[in-house]
């Protein structure tokens, strides 16, 4: 973890990260992240398909995207979609020449900041989520492409069903899975504000963890690091209390201040 000084306005980032293998025997979800200058990228990706397929799949993905941000290090929508397209080829490309691995596929969860003109772009596909909060509040989440996402749009299912309907791991979009359904991307960048904080996590991490609950330990948290193990803790709980297949789990959190003292 480090912070990086450059323009006057710059925001400050620190950034934590936690991967667990939970009760499979492997662990499918990758992360990655790279800086260089005043620009950051940070990736999470949960991988299925196929023994060794999933790992593989969230791998490439990961790789992909942050190869990617190194060799072009641009920010915006057309440099986040270029980065997003590479990592969907690569996928495509690695299906192509092993038949073992035509079922695999992988979410994905791209942050792409700009420290110097303090604003962020995100893309997401699958059921890895990114989290924004402002004043230690959601102020945003990406919406889930997931069967149970789907019911629950439609009335069929109370929102609590995301984490505890049989099949809330189905999804419906993912990177090496066809459809017509493309990585969703903020449109514009969103200017970023003193304290603010991004969350990227996968299923098993969200699962275990409610919104009020991650709210709670972001006001709590004396620094990000502690934030995350705070989390850590509850899906630590929350899963032992529970008789339900434990899944990987994987996060990453990012704090922004005005001052590099703040960061801790």
């Amino acid at each position: 973890m480090h912070s990086e000084l450059s323009a006057d306005r710059k925001l400050y980032l620190r950034s934590s990260v936690l991967t667990e293998i939970g009760d499979r025997q492997s662990n499918q979800d990758a992360q990655a992240s790279a800086r260089q200058g005043g620009l950051a990228c940070f990736v999470v990706s949960d991988g299925a398909g196929g023994h060794a397929g999933g790992e593989i799949a969230s791998n490439l993905v990961v790789k992909a995207v942050i190869e990617s941000f190194l060799q072009e290090l641009s920010f915006g929508v057309r440099a986040l979609q270029y980065y997003v397209n590479h990592a969907i080829d690569k996928v495509a490309q690695e299906k192509s020449t092993d038949k073992q691995l035509i079922d695999m596929s992988a979410t994905l969860a791209a942050v792409l900041i700009d420290n110097d003109n303090r604003c962020a772009l995100w893309a997401h596909l699958g059921d890895t989520r990114i989290y924004l909060f402002r004043d230690k509040k959601i102020q945003s989440i990406t919406h889930d492409h997931s069967l149970v996402q789907q019911f629950v749009d439609a009335g069929y299912c109370p929102p609590e069903a995301l984490r505890t309907h049989p099949q809330r791991s189905v999804l419906y979009a993912a990177v090496g899975t066809s459809g017509e359904t493309a990585p969703e991307i903020t449109p514009a960048a969103m200017a970023l504000q003193e304290g603010d904080a991004i969350l990227l996590c996968t299923d098993g991490f969200w699962e275990w963890v409610t919104e009020s609950k991650m709210e709670q330990t972001l006001a709590a948290a004396a620094s990000v690091d502690d934030w995350l193990l705070q989390m850590r803790q509850i899906v630590e709980n929350n899963a032992n209390k529970s008789s339900k297949f434990r899944d990987n789990y994987t996060a990453q959190a990012l704090w922004f201040s005005d001052r590099e003292s703040d960061i801790k």
